[in-house]
C-alpha cells in the first residue's frame, strides 16, 4: 500500500492512488505526493529543476519591472503573470525535495544556518574573484549582500529564541540591498545607506 501526503495540509492518505479530493483541505488529487524517498539521481535533477525556476520566476519579475518603467504595462503585466507562473512550479519542486520543509522551528533553523553559510562559504570566493577582476561595483553589491546574510540569520535566531511568545510583527525590506528591518524603518538603510522610502513593508 502506498501512502500519499497532501501538499497543502498535511494530509496522510494511503492506498494505489491519491485521493480525488484530500478529505480534510479540499485540494485536488494534484496535490498529493508519494511519501518516497527520490532515488538520487533523480533528486539532483529535481533540485537543478527547482532552482532553474525560483531563477527564472526571479527574472521575470525584473523583466516586469523594466517594462513597467517603458510604460508597458501589458508586457509588465504578462512577465508577472510568467514569474508566477515559475515560482508555482518552484513550490512544487520543493515538494520532492525530501527534508527541505520542515514545521516552523525546524525551518527556522535550516534558514539560519543557510544564512551562516552564505556569509561564511559563499560570498568569501565571489568576492575574492570581484576584486580580482577589479570591479568594485560588483565587489560593492556582493558587500551589501554578504553583510545582510548575516541580518538575516539574526533575525531568524530572535525567531526561534521567540516562537512561543507570539509577537507580531512588521518587517520592511530594503529593495536596494534586501536588509530587513523590524517595527519601523529607518532614515538610511544600515547597510547601503538608502534613504527611507527605498524600504517596503511586509505583513
Amino acid at each position: 500500500m502506498k501512502r500519499w501526503r497532501c501538499t497543502v495540509c498535511g494530509y496522510v492518505h494511503e492506498g494505489k492512488r491519491p485521493p480525488a479530493k484530500c478529505p480534510q483541505c479540499g485540494a485536488d488529487e494534484n496535490r498529493f505526493v508519494l511519501l518516497e524517498p527520490l532515488v538520487p539521481e533523480l533528486e539532483t535533477l529535481v533540485r537543478a529543476a527547482f532552482a532553474g525556476e525560483a531563477k527564472a520566476a526571479a527574472r521575470n519579475q525584473a523583466f516586469a519591472r523594466q517594462a513597467a518603467k517603458e510604460g508597458l504595462p501589458q508586457v509588465a503585466a504578462l512577465f508577472q503573470a510568467v514569474a508566477e507562473a515559475e515560482a508555482v512550479h518552484a513550490k512544487e519542486m520543493l515538494n520532492y525535495m525530501e527534508g527541505e520543509v520542515g514545521d516552523t522551528e525546524a525551518n527556522l533553523q535550516a534558514a539560519f544556518e543557510h544564512e551562516l553559510a552564505a556569509k561564511a562559504e559563499h560570498y568569501p570566493p565571489i568576492l575574492a574573484a570581484a576584486v580580482k577582476a577589479k570591479r568594485p561595483d560588483l565587489e560593492w553589491a556582493l558587500v551589501r549582500a554578504r553583510d545582510v546574510e548575516a541580518r538575516h540569520a539574526e533575525l531568524y535566531k530572535r525567531a526561534l529564541s521567540a516562537l512561543a511568545g507570539g509577537r507580531e510583527v512588521t518587517y520592511y525590506v530594503c529593495e536596494v540591498c534586501g536588509y530587513v528591518f523590524e517595527d519601523h524603518t529607518p532614515e538610511t538603510c544600515p547597510v547601503c545607506r538608502s534613504g527611507k522610502d527605498s524600504f517596503k513593508r511586509i505583513g
